[in-house]
């Protein structure tokens, strides 16, 4: 399945447009999958730097996780700030999910937001930015998180440095 729509200005970007390599995360907060995903992503970054644009799509998947939806609206919340990276950051940091009302609270506060916008009411005006994200993903056949697309392809292997690495350097054989 390929990605829809690409990677544009719209994505939360690490890197730049245009870069040699597009990494995409479809991605809900509570998942464990994710948290796991992220470090191996982070290295990801580092190893490639400016060859890579990395973007973060919303997939909370509520009837299993929750919290997702309110943790997904909060680091929307917190992009209204000029802070959706490190808010990010805080909602996967630790072993296990903290994501009740008080936790989100307490990133807000940790990376000099007032705590009240990442919450609702605050949140409802970002609330369609999660369902976009979230409509992309089922458009471009996303099932369950994390789901990757390597340079604009569903990516199906193992979410591991070496083989995203390879996945994404190594040109596609060219189909006829």
């Amino acid at each position: 399945m390929s990605l829809h729509p690409p990677v544009g200005n719209y994505d939360h970007l690490q890197g730049v447009l245009g870069a040699e390599f597009t990494l995409v995360e479809y991605g809900d907060f509570e998942c464990p999958y994710c948290r796991a995903a992220a470090p191996v992503i982070d290295e990801v970054r580092g190893r490639l730097g400016d060859r890579l644009v990395f973007a973060f799509r919303h997939f909370p998947l509520a009837e299993l996780h929750p919290f997702a939806l309110s943790a997904a609206v909060a680091a929307e919340g917190a992009a209204l700030k000029g802070q959706f990276w490190p808010m990010h950051a805080r909602l996967y940091a630790g072993e296990e999910p903290h994501l009740t009302q008080d936790d989100l609270r307490r990133y807000a506060e940790e990376i000099g937001i007032p705590p009240e916008k990442v919450v609702w009411p605050a949140t409802q005006f970002v609330e369609d930015r999660v369902e976009a994200d979230f409509n992309s993903g089922v458009r471009s056949g996303v099932r369950g998180t994390p789901t990757l697309f390597v340079n604009g392809e569903q990516y199906r292997g193992d979410i591991t440095v070496r083989n995203l690495l390879d996945a994404l350097v190594t040109p596609r054989a060219e189909t006829a």
